[in-house]
Parts: C-alpha cells; sequence; structure tokens
C-alpha cells in the first residue's frame, strides 16, 4: 500500500526545524506537484538548490515530517521554469510512480499543503491565523479558534457469502474498475455502525461478524480508511443505490482481479482471493 515505505522510518511528529542544505522541498499547485522525473523514478528539489535559484525562498518554510532523518519542508509555489529538468505532475500520478518514499512523502505532503491552504483564515472571526510552537495546530491570536489537520475516518467494508465477494463500480467517477463498499463515518456512531449503515445503503443488504482487518491513510482525500471483512447476514438479493454505485455483484474467487494498486481495497480483494479472510477463525 502507499504507506508501505519498506525499511524507511516515517517520523511526523511536530516540531520546529530549519531546514539543511539536503532537506526535501515539496512544492504545490492546484492538484500538482513539482518533480523531477528520472529513470529511477522522481525526485524533489533540496533546500539548498532552491534557495540558491529562488533566494525568495530562504526563510518561508514549513516543516512536514522526516524519513529516515531527512526532513521534508512545505514552500510556497515555484515556477518551474526556474528549475531545469523540472516539472508538475498530478498529484494522482504518485500511485504509480516510485520510488516508495518519494510516493508517500507527496502525497502526505499534499494534505498538509490542503489544510495549511485552508486555515489561512479563522473560520469564527476571520481574522488571519497562526501556527502553534509546539504542536502541528493553527490558532487564532483574536478569539483563540484552534484548527487540527483534518482527517476523516471512512470504511473499507469487503462483504463475503461463502466463496463469494461483493465487488462494486461506483457511479459517475473515472475510476472504473471494481471496488469494495466504502463510505464516511457520521458524527455520533460508531465506525462499526459506519459499516452496517453504508452497506445497507448502498446494496440493501445486512451483515454480520465484522472482523476489523487494518486501517490504511488516504491522503489524496484527508481520509483515514478502516478495512472490515463482514458476512451476510440474510437474504443475497442486491438493492443498488445507483447514485452512489453503477454496479454490485457477488463474484467467486477466480472472478476477482489481481492486486494492482496501492489501496487498501485491492489488498483486500486480494486477500479474499488468496483463500482469506482467516479460514481457521
Amino acid at each position: 500500500m502507499i504507506q508501505d515505505i519498506g525499511a524507511g522510518r516515517y517520523h511526523n511528529e511536530y516540531r520546529q526545524a530549519v531546514p539543511k542544505r539536503d532537506s526535501c522541498v515539496l512544492c504545490y499547485r492546484k492538484n500538482e506537484l513539482l518533480v523531477r522525473i528520472q529513470d529511477e523514478g522522481i525526485s524533489f528539489l533540496t533546500y539548498g538548490e532552491t534557495v540558491e535559484t529562488a533566494p525568495e525562498a530562504a526563510g518561508v518554510y514549513t516543516y512536514l515530517f522526516s524519513i529516515d532523518g531527512r526532513a521534508y519542508f512545505l514552500v510556497p509555489e515555484l515556477s518551474a521554469e526556474q528549475f531545469p529538468g523540472t516539472e508538475w505532475m498530478p498529484v494522482s500520478g504518485l500511485r504509480r510512480n516510485g520510488p516508495k518514499e518519494a510516493a508517500f512523502a507527496g502525497v502526505t505532503g499534499y494534505q498538509l499543503w490542503g489544510w495549511y491552504s485552508a486555515r489561512r483564515f479563522c473560520p469564527a472571526c476571520g481574522k488571519a491565523m497562526v501556527p502553534d510552537e509546539r504542536e502541528r495546530m493553527m490558532k487564532c491570536p483574536a478569539c483563540g479558534q484552534t484548527e487540527y489537520p483534518k482527517i476523516c475516518p471512512a470504511v473499507i467494508v469487503a462483504v463475503t457469502h461463502g466463496d463469494r465477494l461483493l465487488l462494486t463500480k461506483y457511479a459517475g467517477r473515472d475510476f472504473k474498475k471494481y471496488a469494495l463498499i466504502a463510505g464516511f463515518a457520521e458524527i455520533g456512531e460508531t465506525i462499526e455502525e459506519t459499516v452496517q449503515r453504508e452497506v445497507m445503503e448502498e446494496t440493501g443488504l445486512r451483515v454480520k461478524n465484522l472482523k476489523y482487518y487494518k486501517s490504511q491513510p488516504w491522503s489524496f482525500t484527508d481520509t483515514l480508511l478502516f478495512g472490515f471483512f463482514a458476512e451476510l447476514d440474510g437474504d443475497e438479493t442486491i438493492h443498488l443505490d445507483e447514485h452512489e454505485l453503477s454496479l454490485a455483484r457477488w463474484c467467486t474467487r477466480d472472478e476477482i482481479p489481481e492486486n494492482d494498486g496501492i489501496s487498501l481495497t485491492r489488498e483486500m480483494m486480494q486477500v479474499f482471493k488468496d483463500g482469506g479472510p482467516w479460514p481457521d477463525r
């Protein structure tokens, strides 16, 4: 999955830090990221080469996180023309480009860039927000409002019925491959209740014996995904919510496509295809 960076160590705790010459610089505009694309994959500008070409960037940075001791900083939008060999790449391209550490850094930085961009002014009184010195938080010096990074909990549900798995396709989206039931948690409900509600709303099916699988940060949409396997409870007849889904069908293990992605959805589909989940439980 996209957060699996091998032996790399990701440190997301906030700290006040000053960039070194070899620190990585992440620069975004709209849904794009400034990168170099070479045979070995994508890479980012360093702070040293950034300030040599664009001195105005010196001192205008925000610490994000570190991977294997190398710090990553956010800087305001630069011009690709200033840095030969760089280009603006859609952030969605990080799903297909490596190395893994760079893809993970790019998409995680994108989530934080979006949050900082949307928290420039206080939502309560409209005054300019300022960053806190001890934690990753924006605060209003006028009214005291505090804002933390946005993380939206959501579920991915693999509904099983014997040796069959419920596969779906989204309605009205560019993504046309098979998926699983998914949806965001609502205020006041547990994540288990979210599983049952989303399955019922999208397919009219009831589920039981929920088994938690694992979670995944999905920074493309500020989401923290909770993966569950659940067994069909009762009638297998599907009543499709056509506003959410264009298709839902029961598929045997042989009909499930091979894992070709970096998402929790694709991994869970592969787990079932390979004989899971947990046949001895």
